[in-house]
C-alpha cells in the first residue's frame, strides 16, 4: 500500500500529468488522439504520463473497438483522503466533492483498485450481505446470484428499499453484471436504470478488481456512482486488515434499526423465487 501511494504521489507531481487528469476530469473516457491534440508534445510523450498515470492507478483504459479509451480512476486518492484527511476533514473535503462533481457530464464511470486477496474472497465479499454491509455504507444485497435472478438493496436503519435489479451474467469469481435502479431517495429514482459490472483479475498474491457504471444518462446525478470511492476503500480496508472505516459517509446506514425499517428477505431468492 505504501508503495502505491507512493506512485500516486509521483504521478501527481509532474504538471502535465495533473493537467491530463483536469482533462479527463473535463471530459472522461477520452483516446490518446484526443489527448494528445490538447498538448504541444508529441504522442509518444503524452503516451509516456499516461503510462505513468496507469500504473499509479489514477487511470484505467477500456478497448472501444480498436480505440483505447482513458478514464479518471479517483480511488487511489480517496485511499489518500482515509488514511490521512478523513479524520479530521471530511465534511468540508465532501462538500469540495460536490463541487467537483457537479461539472462532470460522462455517461460512464469506471473504478480499479488492488486488494490482496483471492478472487475467492473477493467475490464473497460482494455478495454475502453482511459483509457487503461493512463497507457499502451499512446497505446489504439480498439475491440468489443466479443470471435473471434478481436482488435488492436494504438496511435496517431504512424505512424503504435502498436499491433493486436483475443479475445480467453471473461468472463466479470473475464477473459480476448487474442493472440497478436507486431508490435511496426520489431525486435518485428519477434518474432509471444504470448498469455496474464488477471485473476481478488475479494478480499474484493481488486482485485488481475494475468496477464500471455506465448506461448513466448525460449529467446524471451524481449520488448514482460518486461514493464508488469510499465503498471500494472500504472493501479493501476490510479483505486486507478487517478494520472498518468510520469516516461519516462510510456510516450512513449504520444506526440502529427502528420499527419502520427494511430488509430485503433472503426467503425470496430461493430457487424459482427470483421474482418479487
Amino acid at each position: 500500500m505504501v508503495q502505491r501511494m507512493d506512485e500516486v504521489f509521483r504521478a501527481l507531481a509532474d504538471p502535465t500529468r495533473r493537467s491530463l487528469l483536469d482533462e479527463l476530469f473535463r471530459e472522461d473516457g477520452q483516446s490518446l488522439n484526443a489527448l494528445q491534440a490538447r498538448f504541444a508534445m508529441t504522442r509518444f510523450g503524452v503516451m509516456k504520463h499516461l503510462n505513468v498515470l496507469e500504473e499509479a492507478g489514477l487511470v484505467v483504459t477500456k478497448r472501444r473497438g480498436r480505440e483505447k479509451l482513458h478514464f479518471l480512476n479517483p480511488v487511489p486518492i480517496r485511499l489518500v483522503h482515509d488514511r490521512w484527511v478523513s479524520k479530521y476533514a471530511e465534511p468540508w473535503a465532501a462538500g469540495l466533492t460536490g463541487l467537483k462533481t457537479e461539472l462532470e457530464t460522462s455517461m460512464e464511470k469506471v473504478f480499479e483498485i488492488y486488494i490482496k486477496t483471492t478472487p475467492e474472497r473477493l467475490w464473497q465479499a460482494i455478495t454475502d450481505p453482511e459483509i457487503r454491509s461493512k463497507y457499502q455504507f451499512g446497505s446489504r444485497v439480498i439475491s440468489d446470484w443466479q443470471p435473471g435472478g434478481r436482488f435488492e438493496m436494504g438496511s435496517p436503519s431504512s424505512p424503504t428499499l435502498l436499491g433493486e435489479g436483475v443479475n445480467l451474467e453471473v461468472d463466479p469469481p470473475r464477473r459480476l453484471v448487474q442493472s440497478m435502479v436507486a431508490l435511496w431517495g426520489e431525486d435518485v429514482k428519477s434518474e432509471g436504470t444504470s448498469r455496474i459490472t464488477w471485473e476481478i483479475e488475479p494478480v499474484g498474491d493481488s486482485c485488481r478488481l475494475i468496477v464500471t457504471h455506465d448506461q448513466l444518462r448525460e449529467g446524471a446525478n451524481e449520488q448514482l456512482y460518486g461514493g464508488w470511492p469510499m465503498i471500494l476503500s472500504g472493501l479493501k480496508t476490510w479483505l486486507e486488515t478487517g478494520e472498518l472505516l468510520t469516516t461519516p459517509g462510510s456510516l450512513m446506514y449504520n444506526s440502529a434499526p427502528d420499527q419502520a425499517s427494511t430488509v430485503p428477505n433472503p426467503d425470496r431468492f430461493g430457487p424459482g423465487r427470483s421474482e418479487p
